[in-house]
């Protein structure tokens, strides 16, 4: 039986909620697809919510693994399209940790692909009537630290297992502090993410010519 790993981080920022690890707990156990997702809960934290990550894959041996993250400010789900090697954070993680202008993996290429089918996921959450996008920067913070050093686990010790990183909105909740901010519900990023796991699951890494570009 295939295994989806589906991580989500703890709140941060001040937060006391993340929609990310809402929404992974939410699918802890089910079956899509004819495989067994796992949710894991990560610390946001520099390197330590790699040492978790690397853990969980040792023991779990997934077939895929998908890392979900907030992004307030984001009106859709925004499927990453690439990793890049720096870690420049502009607030401490949730120990205080702030590295500026630091490498990830120390002598590691530059960036790494998402090996998700990121065009096809996009695509068919707006069939199901659900706002997304292809997103061409996870940030430089924890985020993009985990979405970065998954992809690198995987090209070293794991090249048959597909990874990449998904971003989600505010939910209704969190978005009511900020009245400018949308949000999404935590029933509607519970179905995006099905419909990411089912897309990566049929469709590999199968690209298709859909728009997902931006002029700046």
């Amino acid at each position: 039986m295939k295994s989806v790993l589906l991580t989500g981080f703890q709140p941060f920022g001040g937060e006391t909620v993340n929609p990310s690890l809402e929404a992974v707990k939410r699918l802890q156990g089910a079956a899509v697809e004819g495989a067994r997702l796992e949710a894991l809960e990560m610390p946001t934290v520099f390197g330590k919510c790699l040492n978790v990550l690397e853990k969980a894959i040792d023991a779990l041996q997934p077939d895929i693994v998908i890392a979900v993250g907030q992004a307030g400010g984001r009106s859709g789900i925004t499927v990453e399209r690439i990793a890049i090697n720096i870690d420049d954070a502009p607030i401490p993680d949730n120990e205080g940790n702030r590295p500026i202008d630091t490498p990830i993996i120390a002598g590691g290429p530059a960036a790494y692909w998402s090996t998700l089918p990121v065009k096809t996921i996009v695509s068919r959450l707006r069939q199901a009537g659900i706002p997304a996008s292809v997103s061409q920067t996870a940030g430089t913070f924890v985020c993009n630290h985990l979405f970065y050093g998954l992809s690198h686990l995987l090209a070293t010790r794991y090249p048959g297992t597909r990874g990449g990183f998904i971003h989600i909105p505010y939910l209704p909740k969190q978005a009511a502090a900020f009245p400018d901010r949308p949000s999404m519900s935590l029933e509607v990023i519970v179905r995006a993410l099905e419909i990411a796991v089912q897309t990566s699951i049929a469709c590999g890494q199968e690209v298709i010519p859909v728009e997902g570009g931006q002029l700046h």
